[in-house]
């Protein structure tokens, strides 16, 4: 079992950055690969960004390349998603996920999740 909490998330103006943080508690670390979604008022939850195990691949959706990026710590059992030039659109919960293996980018095939974050992207 893996326990996962969310923080960082908030009340942004476009433009702005923010950082999430992913702790993760319970069984080993090890060999999970990780991944954030994101989850708009009416719509379904969507993939966002995902790291390997060992940090070295990481994958983003399209409409975050270039402005977010994911990365992990191993030591402390975290992930980051930092966001940068954000947009009114990427207001959302935002979801911190855990899969056993190498990434993915459904949100069927990860088989923990956190309780999720805000964030809200002011125009």
């Amino acid at each position: 079992q893996v326990q996962l909490v969310e923080s960082g998330g908030g009340l942004v103006q476009a433009g702005g950055s923010l950082r999430l943080s992913c702790a993760a508690s319970g069984r080993t670390f090890s060999g999970y690969s990780m991944g954030w979604f994101r989850q708009a008022p009416g719509k379904e939850r969507e993939f966002v960004a995902a790291i390997s195990w060992s940090g070295g691949s990481t994958y983003y959706t399209d409409s975050v390349k270039g402005r977010f990026t994911i990365s992990r710590d191993n030591a402390k059992k975290t992930v980051y998603l930092k966001m940068n030039s954000l947009k009114p659109e990427d207001t959302a919960v935002y979801y911190c996920a855990a899969r056993y293996g190498s990434t993915g980018n459904r949100v069927s095939e990860y088989d923990y999740w956190g309780q999720g974050t805000q964030v809200t992207v002011s125009s």
